[in-house]
């Protein structure tokens, strides 16, 4: 967003506050399209924001849950249950009655203990229920190959789902591509082996890439879908064999989003000047816990009218009492007073829900969409002092 509508948001609704732009998602997610093509399905992994699953749902064909928790968000904001895929590793008998009640019907099966459940919980309702196998990439995600092919070859045996195909994911932030070119020939191989050996047409893949997003000053961005242009190719080559469905979080939504955070205070100790935020590690996040130690893309917007010193280097802080609170350790700005706002941008991925709101017992920051009929308020900021409240005793 423009620096203008970003000032009249600060006006408008204070800080601190997350902005998420509904017409650059929607842009992105054309230009997504456009290199893709219409062949292949596009996924939302949901984790990513949730906030966003209501514009999602008319720029992908599929959303995927992975707790009970994000399958009622969907459910009260009333998303089609046939464009949810309830995914992960924690399925109990509940959350899989629950999910079937709510007419879900697209699984993914991550252990043989999945399998057995989703199995016997279609049994009881005398109803069969497509499923996905996931492969692990080597981690405590999906199933171990020799596992996986002993639910296709005892498939007969779970007569209450129906094995469509493979779900795959490795990681996330993944800059070379070479990885993921080999897990496409990996997984067009396995199909392979699966029809030659047990007679099993996998109908559809599932794929994540994890593509690479850049956060950062110092990396390129004037192509930030270069790396799927480059990978097209390859997703071809397997969305020629079966239905390839690419899921993804970040690479979709960080580029629409941006934090506000005005500066609060400034002070010089031990001749480090520092800036303080009136929000902080509770609210922003980037990639894990390294952002302090790298520039993210900020915007400074100056407050009222004064001289500006020179450009020098700040240590920005946020509000919690702990040394850990920096969100920048070095950054060059210039002069920044207490009234100034910074623009955290490309934030539109994880940091609303990943950062540790609850510490300190400090609100929640407000959410804001920004879409064709102007800015509105998603959620109000959220007092977390009441979560935190141990019972009174009488």
């Amino acid at each position: 967003m423009e620096t203008a509508p970003l000032e009249a948001i600060v006006k408008a609704y204070g800080t601190p506050c997350f902005v998420f732009d509904e017409a650059a998602l929607a842009r992105r997610m054309h230009a997504v399209r456009e290199i893709v093509g219409e062949r292949m399905r596009l996924c939302y992994s949901v984790k990513a924001n949730p906030f966003l699953i209501p514009a999602m749902c008319g720029l992908v064909e599929t959303l995927e849950v992975c707790s009970p928790g994000e399958l009622e968000i969907c459910m009260a904001l009333g998303v089609r249950p046939d464009a949810i895929l309830f995914s992960g590793v924690n399925k109990t008998w509940r959350d899989v009655e629950r999910a079937m009640d709510a007419g879900i019907t697209r699984f993914t099966c991550e252990s043989p203990l999945h399998v057995r459940l989703i199995d016997e919980a279609a049994q009881s309702r005398g109803r069969v229920y497509p499923v996905l196998l996931r492969l692990t990439a080597g981690s405590q995600f999906g199933m171990d190959e020799a596992d996986l092919l002993a639910a296709v070859a005892n498939r007969s045996g779970t007569p209450g789902i129906r094995i469509e195909g493979i779900h795959f994911f490795s990681g996330t932030q993944r800059k070379k591509l070479d990885s993921q070119r080999g897990e496409l020939a990996l997984l067009r191989n396995f199909c392979t082996r699966l029809r030659e050996e047990y007679g099993f047409e996998a109908l559809r893949v599932e794929y994540g890439p994890g593509l690479y997003f850049p956060y950062f000053a110092h990396e390129d961005d004037r192509d930030t879908l270069a790396p799927l242009r480059e990978l097209a190719p390859d997703l071809r080559a397997l969305a020629e064999t079966c239905e390839l469905t690419v899921e993804m979080g970040r690479f979709f939504v960080s580029e629409c989003g941006t934090y506000l955070t005005q500066v609060v205070d400034t002070k010089v100790n031990c001749g480090t000047a520092y800036a303080i935020v009136d929000g902080g590690i509770h609210h922003v996040n980037y990639i894990g816990g390294t952002m302090g130690m790298r520039v993210p893309r900020i915007t400074h917007l100056a407050g009222p009218a004064h001289v500006r010193d020179d450009a020098q280097d700040w240590t920005l802080c946020g509000s919690l009492c702990t040394t850990a609170d920096v969100l920048v350790r070095r950054v060059s700005l210039h002069g920044l007073v207490p009234g100034d706002i910074l623009a955290f941008r490309n934030i539109g991925a994880y940091a609303v829900t990943e950062s540790p709101a609850l510490f300190l017992s400090r609100d929640m920051p407000r959410i804001l969409l920004s879409g064709a009929g102007g800015v509105r308020l998603c959620r109000d900021a959220l007092p977390t002092s009441i979560l935190n409240q141990p019972k009174k005793e009488i």
